[in-house]
Formats: C-alpha cells, structure tokens, sequence
C-alpha cells in the first residue's frame, strides 16, 4: 500500500496518476475529497482530514509500504518551523508507530550550505527530522519549478510581463513538476533502496530569467520580457496578498539564497538530469494556459 498526501496538489496529483497507471494500491489523504475526480476515488482508499492530525495519519499509514510526503503551503503559518517541522510531527510519530518501510518527501537543494534560506532551510530540517524515525527516506531535492511561471499567466497575458526578485541574468536549474511526479512514483514503486539521501532533480539546462523571457516569446509569438523587482517589493507583494511576515520573509529568505547561487551548489549528473525542456513546457503546458 502506498500512500499519497496532498493528492490534489500539482505535484500530488501527477504522482498519484502514475502510481494509478502502474496499477498499484494507493490511499490518499485528502481534507476535500470531493475534489479528486470521480474516476480516481472509484480506485483509492481515502482518509479524509489533514495529513497534520495524529488521527488522520495513524489511520492512513496502517499497513502503508511507502508514503509521498508533501507539506502544503501556508501562507499564514506563524513561522516557517510551524510549516514544516510542526506539520510533520504527527507522520513522523505514525512512521515509528506503524513500522512505515519507506517515505519520498519534496525538499529542496543547499543540504549543508543553505544557511538561512526560509522555507528550503525549513523543509531540509524537516527531512532530518522524518529520518530521524529510522526510515528508508528520499528526500527530492529541487530548484524553482518551472510551473512556477504559471503564477504569472495574467501578467504574461495581458502586459507581457513576468517578475521574482532573482536576477535576470543568473543561469539555474529548473525542472518541470510531471519530471518530480516521476521520479517520486519510480521511488514509492521500486524500493530496493534503503537509507537516507539526497535525489536531486535538475532538469535538462540551466537557464535565466531572460532566458525565460526570450523563450517564452518565442512560443507565444508575442513580446514578454522579465522585470526583476526590488526584495522590498517583493515582501510587500507577499504581505498584501495575505502572507503572514514570518513566511513572507522566509520566501524572501529563499529567493535571497537562490539570488546568492544557491541552486547551483548540486552539480547536474545523468542521474539527476529530467527530460523536460523549458521550451517544451512551455509549447505543453504554459502557452495552453495563456490561450485559454
């Protein structure tokens, strides 16, 4: 039994279908399983509440092989421990209590280097703190998404514009979410593994904002370009969207490191190099989502 959290989510939701194609016995944890389609509840156990609740996860994970762990974001989360590391004591004590053999979690890169970079800092602690159950754990240590970029589908749409508070012109890795969806599927499935590591998922390049940008117009057929904002800004954009300030200066805290070349600290191998293409995901997935 392999259970999936956060089976809603971009990347929750892309695990569980290839899980689901490889036939295998799945249960999630949902706190809205009316939001799964019809098509897959028919073909999962669910445990409905949130993977934070002691209840929930002791129901979940009795008699699970393998779990996909993914924290959900909370914008509102007093601190970025609170976010992390409070979130996941419950699974933990459910990891110990049901013998769990083996979990993949979502992280990110900077494993002894992050130094204070908000909420990769976090999350890194937060996957000592899950091996520190004894279990077998692969950790999925990633750079910016470039989903990521669909936040901006509006912007790009309508002003043919997109922003971060990174450089437009430091070259980083990035990966497309179905890439992440695959190597956590292949894990949750295929365990002849054991121990705790790193799994760095780089994608194919290394790639700018400008890049981006230049790409991006390429396969709209239209001008979009990007604007680096001010770090100040930034926090302000987080703020006013409701973003309580300690996680609003944990994302600035991120992007500072990220500024500072903290994607670049993993070099890229065949082992960690993912098939998609910036300009790929765009044609399939960004430039649908403009047109639509």
């Amino acid at each position: 039994m392999i259970v999936v959290t956060a089976p809603t989510s971009n990347i929750g939701s892309q695990v569980l279908e290839r899980l689901l194609a490889e036939r295998a016995s799945v249960r999630v944890i949902a706190r809205d399983p009316s939001r799964l389609p019809a098509h897959t509840l028919e073909r999962v156990e669910v445990v409905a509440g949130s993977h934070s609740d002691d209840e929930v996860v002791d129901r979940a994970f009795r008699g699970a092989d393998s779990v996909f762990w993914l924290v959900p974001p909370d914008p509102r989360a007093l601190s970025v421990e609170a976010a992390y590391l409070d979130f996941s004591q419950a699974a933990c004590r459910a990891i110990k209590r049901h013998a769990v053999g083996h979990v993949v979690g979502v992280s990110g890169l900077g494993r002894g280097v992050a130094g204070n970079a908000g909420l990769v800092s976090a999350s890194l602690a937060m996957d000592d703190l899950i091996a520190s159950t004894g279990v077998n754990y692969r950790a999925l240590a990633m750079p910016t998404f470039m989903d990521n970029i669909l936040r901006h589908v509006d912007s790009i749409r309508d002003a043919g514009v997109f922003y971060s508070p990174v450089s437009g012109d430091l070259k980083l890795p990035t990966c497309a979410t179905r890439d992440i969806a695959a190597v956590a599927a292949k894990l949750l499935m295929d365990r002849d593994w054991t121990g705790y590591d790193d799994v760095p998922v780089l994608g194919p390049e290394d790639v700018s904002f400008n890049d981006m940008a230049q790409i991006i117009s390429e396969v709209l057929g239209k001008p979009v370009r990007f604007q680096q904002v001010a770090y100040n800004d930034f926090k302000d954009g987080l703020l006013g969207a409701g973003m309580s300030p300690a996680m609003a200066q944990g994302v600035l805290d991120m992007m500072v490191a990220k500024n500072n070349g903290l994607d670049k600290t993993q070099l890229r191998t065949p082992q960690s190099t993912t098939p998609t293409h910036f300009r790929q995901w765009c044609e399939e997935v960004l430039k649908p989502a403009v047109l639509r």
